[in-house]
């Protein structure tokens, strides 16, 4: 199947357990399918299946968002996503890229934070939704500005006593920290 950028009609995206039985098929099989970048963490995970529908016609519509306008990874996500429903029966389909509202690092959900701690990157903070705490907070752009940097915990040792070694890492969405009491390097996911 071809992924389009905008499909001809927009259905309502469901939520997982709700709607028809090949919705909530499309939400589990989907659920599987592995981020590219880091296969520990799932599209899902990441919040970046957003929502999937069904057209008036029958054809599955799934709502994508990039964790940012350039990833390189989403041709591939999308790939992966036609062959996980292609690979459980549920064509006919397509995949719609969704830019608004932006991802948020809010997004990703709490098993998600946990499974990139254990993989040994450190998970960001909530930066804008109100996550923690209930409380609003402001959403912001560049982490640390104003010397608002909340210090980051060493996924290893759990240690707060950690340093950036530099602004960007092994993806422009993480940076490079180190431990100053275990010594290990690690990669963080930046807020935003």
């Amino acid at each position: 199947m071809e992924t389009a950028a905008m499909p001809a009609a927009t259905p309502k995206p469901t939520t997982p357990g709700a709607g028809a039985d090949r919705t909530s098929l499309a939400w589990a099989v989907l659920e599987t399918v592995p981020d590219p970048e880091i296969p520990v963490v799932s599209i899902r995970d990441l919040g970046i299946l957003r929502g999937i529908g069904t057209d008036a016609d029958g054809t599955l519509e799934v709502v994508i968002t990039p964790t940012y306008s350039g990833c390189p990874a989403m041709a591939q996500i999308a790939q992966d996503i036609g062959a996980a429903l292609d690979g459980a029966g549920l064509a006919p389909w397509r995949i719609r890229t969704a830019l608004a509202p932006a991802w948020s690092t809010d997004w990703i959900s709490p098993a998600g934070r946990a499974r990139l701690r254990d993989f040994g990157i450190a998970p960001p903070g909530a930066c804008g939704s109100g996550q923690e705490g209930g409380a609003a907070r402001p959403l912001r752009f560049v982490p640390g500005a104003a010397g608002t940097r909340e210090a980051v915990a060493c996924p290893r040792c759990g240690s707060l006593h950690t340093q950036e070694l530099a602004r960007f890492a092994s993806t422009a969405c993480k940076a490079l920290y180190r431990c100053l009491d275990c010594r290990e390097p690690f990669d963080y996911f930046k807020p935003y």
